[in-house]
């Protein structure tokens, strides 16, 4: 069976992959205009205006972010009270009262953060799927700890 951390960066990178930006030339090599007129007639390649970091999209992004770590943290406990363990992260972080609740609002934060690097750089569409994959492989997680059988009678 493949460990979860590798099938999980798998994921990520897999996801990271997809949202790519095309670079100029290779745009421009394959728009190649049939006449001249076609160039001429043509408007001028200008970027999208950028938008601002905490837009309604952004917002509502991070929201899913924090709700799916949210999800990750019940469903966790969930099957460790039904008698599972947690292979992901050591046993002094999960069940300590405070460390857990902290390593999960730091993925959140973290999230934002890498969001935030990728949007002052000029990757718009990155700083989405950042956000966008972030909770279809943290509600992924938690609804794989809700699947597994209780090793309590």
């Amino acid at each position: 069976m493949v460990p979860r951390k590798f099938f999980f960066a798998v994921m990520l990178l897999v996801g990271w992959g997809w949202s790519s930006p095309i670079s100029k030339a290779q745009v421009a090599n394959s728009e190649t205009p049939s006449s001249p007129s076609a160039t001429a007639d043509a408007a001028p390649n200008t970027k999208p205006p950028a938008h601002k970091f905490w837009d309604r999209e952004n917002a509502w992004l991070f929201t899913g972010v924090a709700v799916s770590r949210a999800l990750d943290y019940t469903s966790t406990r969930n099957f460790l009270a039904r008698g599972r363990t947690e292979v992901l992260i050591p046993d002094d972080v999960v069940n300590s009262q405070a460390g857990f609740p902290a390593l999960e609002a730091a993925g959140a934060a973290t999230s934002v953060g890498i969001s935030y690097i990728m949007h002052h750089y000029g990757h718009h569409k990155l700083e989405r799927w950042v956000s966008i994959v972030h909770i279809g492989v943290t509600t992924f997680g938690a609804a794989h700890n809700h699947a597994l059988e209780s090793k309590q009678p």
